[in-house]
């Protein structure tokens, strides 16, 4: 922030700004695009003699945008990652002794990317909805955005929409109708474990994290091809809470 302030104090940004509308609440909620302009502004303070690199900044990165897990079917590879997800205040409501605001953190989202697919054969499938891929600057990878209902808070903006938790993604071959590889997100322990206590260090908040990844648990036998469920000012992002 410093390095920008003395840059910008030295030559003053003088071009307009980008209006990104609602990308701002699609594309720049996925971590790969986060990290993309991030790059984009490292090179940018490096053209104006600032020496910056952009790994300084991975370890915030891995801590803000944790992975899930990845599985593998031959050359294809499916990551999962946390993504950003704003929550909303919610209007004043009276409690005893006084007035709240409450916030609606029953929403997340994550960040699918894919590695390998073989162009018009496979499909990514969420909860048995399309998940929209759109291409990186890297060749052969893609990313999409799943949002979805992780829980059903007592205070919330749609308290009538289920929970979408589990997440089960699937590779769907068109080829053969089928799902053949897949895994499974769940918010919380898929065993039923309830903690009883903060995790002690990085370590163990990680090994509770990853517990929640399964590489299976795909949608077995013949199935419909999934379906799109994009909006058109959310073309990134597949929002579950449509799909009821």
């Amino acid at each position: 922030m410093l390095s920008l302030i003395a840059r910008f104090w030295r030559e003053p940004y003088a071009h307009d700004l980008v209006r990104w509308g609602t990308q701002l609440h699609d594309k720049f909620m996925l971590p790969f695009h986060v990290w993309d302009d991030l790059v984009d502004v490292v090179r940018d303070m490096n053209r104006a003699d600032y020496e910056i690199d952009a790994s300084w900044f991975a370890p915030h990165f891995e801590f803000r945008f944790p992975l899930y897990g990845a599985v593998s079917f031959g050359p294809i590879e499916i990551e999962l990652r946390q993504a950003l997800e704003p929550w909303h205040v919610l209007g004043e409501e009276g409690t005893v002794g006084g007035t709240v605001r409450y916030v609606d953190s029953s929403v997340e989202r994550l960040q699918v990317k894919v590695r390998g697919l073989t162009d018009g054969r496979y499909v990514i499938a969420c909860n048995g909805w399309r998940v929209p891929l759109t291409p990186t600057t890297r060749a052969d990878e893609l990313v999409g955005g799943v949002r979805y209902r992780a829980w059903r808070p007592a205070a919330s903006l749609h308290p009538t929409v289920p929970i979408d938790a589990p997440l089960t993604f699937d590779l769907y071959d068109r080829w053969s109708g089928r799902a053949v590889a897949g895994c499974t997100y769940h918010v919380a322990h898929p065993g039923g474990l309830s903690h009883e206590r903060f995790p002690v260090n990085a370590y163990e908040a990680e090994s509770r994290r990853l517990a929640r990844f399964l590489p299976f648990g795909h949608t077995t036998g013949p199935i419909p091809e999934p379906m799109l469920l994009t909006r058109p000012e959310f073309p990134n992002t597949l929002d579950l809470r449509w799909s009821h």
